[in-house]
């Protein structure tokens, strides 16, 4: 038995679902450990292009099984959209379980985070309005209600009430907006309940059982360690633990069973929404728009503009440490194709102390100066590796040099979307 936990090594959008769905064949079981709506996995193959918010990437192996695990929050809405999709596309879902204790992000809690996010003004945190931080809230407050609830009648309705008597009354007088109906809710979410039943699962049971059996299983992380709610740059984060040790407490499998951590992070840097980001280009100018246009840097959920930088060394050495990283995934190494030189960050300059991994202390990583070392690029056209060797040497120096800062093995070099574009040195 065997389970490995892939994960985001620097803001997010590192290309977590290309990589996912390239190694997925070869686990009998994929799961998503935490996050709801609010992520964007993208996936290019055999003809496909995918972009999946709520449903595992491994989805697109029908071998597979693709458990969404306690973790998580559901939006009934988004998975029942992406389940049509699939099904548009000729991909089935029949082997798609979620878990019976993942909580439902309720139509209330989407009014509450645009309501709130709205009401911070110039500090607002650059939320996804998909209702993630309200309903974590909710499951915090043992308030929340979980997707097994909707299989009981009678229990939703009970809970529904209780949980209107509560909102209702802060839509209305705190933020002026509609409130809900128990009836229309009830209703609403009987016709959810009638297509999601086959679905819903013991999930912790189930992933157990598989390991028991022999099994493999790839936990896949949304998000990334930067927006972890313990380790990332809070406030600015996710609501969730979308570190490693997330996968353990998001799907109920003990830490003993995880022997492998994949990190994945993008051969520059990129973040959405508000915060620290030493690293951050003008995106109207020079190699900041540059990296913009080149990248297709533009959120898959909100359409958003990523903001972009160089390559963070100092944010990818914290992640390794914080997930205990075995290995790393480094994804659009194509998009520097062109510049004459490359900066990559090695330290931080914090009021006059040098640090080399992230400050634990907001005003120090507020207060931080990147330390730059620069090197040669590349002009030659990567896109058609298929071999480390074939990367220009300048290409396979610049990856040679984000082992050598991190600590940690470059196992995958991505050269471009598809999922055939991407080189395999060490991952067996």
């Amino acid at each position: 038995m065997s389970a490995t936990v892939l994960v985001g090594a620097q803001w997010g959008d590192e290309g977590k679902g290309k990589i996912t769905d390239l190694i997925s064949g070869d686990f009998d079981v994929v799961c998503r450990y935490g996050g709801g709506a609010n992520a964007g996995h993208s996936v290019v193959a055999n003809g496909h292009h995918l972009a999946l918010h709520q449903i595992p990437s491994g989805i697109v192996h029908k071998d597979v099984l693709s458990v969404i695990g306690n973790g998580c929050i559901v939006d009934p809405t988004v998975i029942l959209e992406e389940i049509d999709h699939l099904k548009a596309e000729g991909l089935d879902c029949a082997g798609l379980r979620i878990s019976g204790n993942a909580h439902i992000v309720m139509p209330w809690h989407k009014d509450l985070d645009g309501a709130h996010e709205k009401n911070l003004g110039k500090n607002l945190i650059g939320t996804t309005k998909r209702g993630i931080g309200p309903c974590y809230m909710d499951k915090m407050n043992r308030t929340g209600l979980r997707m097994q609830d909707m299989l009981d009648p009678a229990r939703f309705r009970e809970k529904v009430e209780a949980s209107l008597a509560y909102q209702n009354p802060i839509l209305e007088k705190v933020y002026g907006l509609p409130t809900y109906s128990v009836d229309a809710v009830c209703e609403e979410f009987a016709a959810y309940a009638e297509r999601l039943n086959p679905h819903i699962v013991e999930s912790g049971k189930l992933l157990n059982e598989e390991l028991a059996q022999g099994k493999s299983i790839l936990f896949e992380g949304a998000q990334a360690t930067m927006l972890d709610i313990d380790h990332g740059t809070y406030p600015f984060v996710t609501s969730s633990n979308c570190t490693a040790g997330g996968a353990v407490t998001g799907s109920g499998v003990g830490p003993t069973n995880i022997d492998r951590v994949l990190g994945v992070a993008k051969a520059y840097l990129t973040r959405v929404g508000s915060g620290p980001f030493p690293t951050e280009l003008d995106l109207d100018e020079g190699v900041g728009k540059f990296l913009l246009e080149t990248g297709h840097e533009y959120g898959v959920t909100t359409g958003r503009k990523r903001r972009c930088g160089w390559y963070d060394a100092v944010v990818t050495k914290f992640a390794a440490q914080v997930n205990g990283l075995t290995d790393l995934a480094i994804t659009k190494l194509d998009v520097l194709t062109g510049l004459d030189t490359i900066k990559v960050c090695t330290a931080y300059d914090c009021d006059g102390v040098e640090y080399t991994t992230v400050p634990e202390h907001r005003a120090l990583f507020d207060a931080a100066k990147p330390k730059y070392i620069e090197v040669p690029g590349w002009t030659e056209d990567i896109t058609g590796c298929k071999s480390f060797d074939e990367l220009p040497k300048n290409a396979q120096d610049y990856i040679k040099l984000i082992e050598e800062l991190s600590g940690v093995k470059v196992s995958f070099v991505a050269v471009g979307p598809d999922r055939e574009q991407t080189i395999n040195r060490f991952w067996k």
